[in-house]
C-alpha cells in the first residue's frame, strides 16, 4: 500500500494546463515535480529537445535534487542523461517524448537495464502522415517546374499527374506506416506494405511483402515511404543497388531515420535524374550539413526532423502520459513499452 505521494517529475517544458492535468490524475497519490524555471526553455511549440539554459551553481543544485527525487519522469533528465540510474537511484519509468528511442537508449547506456521506458509512437501519426500526401502531391503536381517557372514569370502550360492509379510502397508499417497507407488509399493509391511480422492487413493496405519481396517491388513503385525504426537489419535498407532499381518517375520519402537509406547513392540519384524526387525529414547525420549537395537540388523537399512535430503535440503527449500514470499507479500494463530486446 503506497503511504507516500509519488514523485513525478516534468522534465520538459509543459504549459501549466497540461501540469495541472497530470497533477489531477491522482492527487493525493502523487507529488508533482515541475520547475519550469530550471528547464530548457523551448524555441517553438513542443520543443523537447531545447539547448539547456545557464543556471547558477545554487539552481543546478536545486534540479538535481528534485530529479534525484523522481520516480516517474515525464522525459529523459535533460542534466547528464547517461548518469540517469545513477542519480535517481529510485527511477522506475520515463515517459519519452519520442519514437523511436532506440539509438537514444544505446547512448545513454540505458540498453537492456531495468528502467520501464514508454515511447511516443502514435503521437506522430497524422502529422508525419500528412508531410507524406504533402510530398507525393508536390511531385504529381510539379511543384518544382511551377516555382521555378514563377521566379522566371512564364506562363507556360504543361502536363501533370495524378495520384491515384499511383502506387506506394510503404516499409514500416507500425502506428505511422499504418496512417500513411490510409490517407494515401483514400487518394487512390495502390498502398504495398511491409513489416516483419505477417497478419492480417491494415486499413488502406492492398497487399503485404516480406524482406525478400522488396527488391521485386521497386522497378514498378511510384512512391517509397521509409516508416521504420533504426534498428541493425533497417539500416541501409534502401540500399545503392534498390536505388537502381526505382524507375525514373519514383520519388523517395524519408519520415523514418536517415540511416534506412544509403544517402551518397541517393543524391547521384537525384542529381543525374535515375529518380524524380525526395522528400526527407531525416537524414543520415543531423543537422544536415551546410555543403550538402542536397540543399541545392531542386527535385529535394528538406524538413529540419520537424515533420512530426505540430501545436496539438503537446495535448496528444499528456493524454498518453496522464493514461499511463494512471495505469503506473494501479499496476497495470502501460502503453507503449519499448522493447530492449529490439535493440539486441
Amino acid at each position: 500500500m503506497q503511504t507516500k505521494p509519488l514523485p513525478v517529475l516534468i522534465a520538459s517544458w509543459l504549459d501549466q494546463r497540461h501540469v495541472d492535468r497530470i497533477r489531477a490524475v491522482e492527487p493525493h497519490r502523487i507529488e508533482v515535480l515541475y520547475a519550469p524555471d530550471l528547464l530548457p526553455l523551448p524555441r517553438y511549440e513542443a520543443d523537447h529537445h531545447a539547448p539547456r539554459r545557464e543556471l547558477s551553481p545554487d539552481d543546478l543544485d536545486r534540479w538535481r535534487a528534485m530529479a534525484g527525487r523522481a520516480v516517474v519522469s515525464f522525459e529523459f533528465d535533460w542534466d547528464r542523461p547517461t548518469e540517469l540510474l545513477r542519480r535517481a537511484p529510485d527511477l522506475r519509468w520515463v515517459q519519452s517524448t519520442s519514437s523511436g528511442i532506440g539509438p537514444q537508449l544505446v547512448r545513454l547506456g540505458l540498453a537492456g537495464s531495468p528502467l520501464v521506458v514508454t515511447n511516443a509512437a502514435g503521437i506522430h501519426a497524422q502529422p508525419l502522415a500528412e508531410f507524406v500526401l504533402m510530398a507525393v502531391l508536390h511531385f504529381a503536381k510539379d511543384v518544382p517546374r511551377l516555382t521555378a517557372w514563377k521566379a522566371e514569370r512564364r506562363w507556360q502550360r504543361y502536363c501533370g499527374r495524378e495520384v491515384s492509379g499511383s502506387r506506394m510502397l510503404v516499409i514500416g508499417l507500425g502506428k505511422v506506416g499504418r496512417r500513411i497507407a490510409e490517407l494515401s488509399s483514400a487518394l487512390g493509391i495502390e498502398v504495398v506494405g511491409h513489416r516483419r511480422s505477417q497478419g492480417p492487413l491494415s486499413p488502406g493496405v492492398s497487399r503485404l511483402i516480406d524482406a525478400g519481396g522488396i527488391d521485386d517491388e521497386l522497378p514498378e513503385i511510384d512512391y517509397v515511404v521509409l516508416a521504420a525504426p533504426d534498428t541493425p537489419e533497417t539500416r541501409n535498407l534502401l540500399s545503392r543497388s534498390r536505388l537502381a532499381m526505382l524507375p525514373a518517375r519514383a520519388v523517395v520519402i524519408n519520415v523514418g531515420r536517415g540511416s534506412l537509406i544509403d544517402e551518397a547513392a541517393l543524391i547521384e540519384r537525384l542529381a543525374d535524374g535515375g529518380i524524380r524526387g525526395a522528400a526527407l525529414d531525416v537524414v543520415a547525420q543531423e543537422p544536415l550539413s551546410a555543403d550538402s549537395p542536397l540543399w541545392d537540388l531542386p527535385n529535394v523537399i528538406i524538413s529540419p526532423h520537424s515533420a512530426s512535430t505540430v501545436a496539438q503535440e503537446n495535448d496528444r503527449l499528456v493524454d498518453l502520459f496522464v493514461e499511463n500514470l494512471r495505469r503506473f499507479i494501479h499496476g497495470r500494463e502501460l502503453v507503449n513499452v519499448f522493447d530492449h530486446r529490439e535493440l539486441s
